[in-house]
């Protein structure tokens, strides 16, 4: 099956998830006052963050065909799929290198552009149009931060969960392989990861799954000790209840709202994980680490080339501070402590 065919089953079951999930706050008044909250305290964030994620799906929805006669004789280029985003621009819409925002010549010999005064954010030293490469970094930057957070967050609870309500022999083996992982350096860990699995998009989640999960897990285990000895667990198991029924019915509920907020916390600190790989060279192709890395050397030239730089750290900052702000505002509504604290 094609690549970019999968890419669009993918953004259909996500889309499909969301639409369920949707239905089913709205069935459950606890959520539906939350995200009442949510949308009270944080309103522009939350917007903020729903634009990244629609240009991110937009780029992820892709096919073949549709180009009329824009392309000419290209033969290749009819037969590579482009998505949403890919179609908001022209398929010829590259310069022969550097130039300014909406100038109307190249930056380096002044000679004419092919596209006068139409690059907002200017070109890169490849003639690519930033603002185009600036949108489709924002897939790459959901990728990473959904995908890992996919990986960590089952992770964490399956062991988190288990080592709290079983104890014993599970926690101390649970334990052991918590402290073995935190006494490794999580960068170096991370690298050497990404160095053997290769630097494919689905190889770095992976990779940074494997080092994320201690802390939640650590959270988890604690919260399970406490749910397992409170009075409904302590009747539910008496009644003979099974204890894959206790955890699944009264233990995982109780945690909800700690996987949400944490997911929500644990986002930006994996996108920049990732600009910080792509600082050392082994970032994901198309990232917004990937751009600054590439125009960190640009700075040193006279005159500077700034805006591939700037673009790329603006849109990276965008994301980071909506979602930082959407998840202070997740944990003032969802986290039992804060709401016992309001007057």
């Amino acid at each position: 099956m094609e690549s970019h065919v999968v890419s669009n089953i993918v953004v259909a079951a996500l889309l499909a998830g969301m639409a369920w999930a949707a239905w089913l706050a709205r069935r459950s008044d606890l959520w539906r006052d939350a995200a009442r909250g949510l949308r009270r305290r944080r309103p522009v964030a939350l917007l903020v963050v729903g634009i990244y994620v629609v240009v991110g799906l937009a780029d992820a929805v892709s096919w073949v065909g549709g180009f009329g006669e824009s392309l000419g004789a290209d033969i290749v280029a009819r037969h590579k799929p482009r998505s949403l985003i890919d179609r908001l621009f022209p398929v010829d819409f590259r310069e022969r290198s550097y130039s300014a925002p909406l100038a109307d010549v190249e930056f380096y010999g002044e000679a004419p552009l092919q596209h006068p005064g139409a690059h907002l954010l200017g070109t890169d030293i490849l003639g690519r149009d930033i603002l185009h490469l600036v949108l489709k970094g924002a897939r790459i930057a959901l990728l990473i931060g959904g995908l890992t957070s996919l990986i960590v967050i089952p992770l964490a609870l399956l062991f988190g969960i288990s080592a709290g309500y079983f104890g014993g022999r599970i926690d101390d083996v649970v334990f052991f392989v918590m402290s073995t992982l935190a006494s490794i350096p999580g960068l170096l860990l991370l690298i050497a990861l990404v160095m053997v699995m290769g630097r494919g998009p689905v190889q770095v989640c992976v990779a940074m799954g494997v080092t994320s999960w201690v802390g939640f897990c650590r959270v988890v285990r604690g919260e399970t000790f406490k749910l397992r000895e409170l009075d409904y667990v302590q009747a539910a198991r008496a009644l003979g209840t099974s204890e894959l029924r206790i955890i699944l019915r009264h233990i995982l509920p109780n945690l909800m709202h700690l996987v949400i907020i944490t997911f929500v916390l644990l986002f930006s600190g994996l996108v920049l994980s990732e600009a910080i790989l792509a600082w050392l060279g082994i970032g994901i192709d198309g990232s917004w680490g990937q751009m600054i890395d590439q125009a960190r050397d640009e700075l040193a030239r006279d005159p500077i080339i700034w805006w591939n730089l700037s673009a790329a750290s603006a849109a990276l900052f965008g994301l980071i501070l909506a979602v930082n702000l959407v998840g202070d505002a997740v944990r003032d509504v969802l986290d039992p402590r804060t709401l016992r604290e309001r007057p």
